[in-house]
């Protein structure tokens, strides 16, 4: 019995180890990211299937309504983000087809955006 004892203490001992490594390793979450994730999306989608420019006007007639006054120039600067690093791999957490997300990329003749 003191053999199992000892073989589960060191068992726990080490999973309270990697714990904490793992802890440690992950990022906390952005809480303001998070309250406007669904925001972030509809604006993001719109002005893709829009096939608009997205420049900080874009941005700012589009979030306006539903985005807090204090937090509208942050919103505008992580949108701009994203906008930077939109592509065939990452449009679906804004709910953008892949033909929409072709259209606006070729309407938009963005060089500096990532293909």
């Amino acid at each position: 019995m003191e053999l199992l004892l000892d073989v589960f203490v060191w068992a726990y001992e080490r999973s309270c180890h990697r714990y904490v490594v793992v802890r440690d390793s992950v990022a906390e979450p952005d809480v303001f990211r998070m309250k406007y994730r669904n925001v972030l999306a509809d604006v993001v989608g719109e002005i893709v299937r829009d096939r608009k420019q997205p420049t900080e006007d874009e941005i700012r007639a589009r979030a306006a309504q539903v985005v807090e006054a204090r937090d509208l120039m942050k919103f505008i600067d992580l949108a701009s983000r994203e906008f930077r690093r939109l592509n065939d791999g990452n449009i679906t957490r804004f709910r953008i087809r892949s033909s929409e997300y072709r259209d606006w990329f070729n309407a938009v003749k963005a060089p500096h955006f990532a293909r």
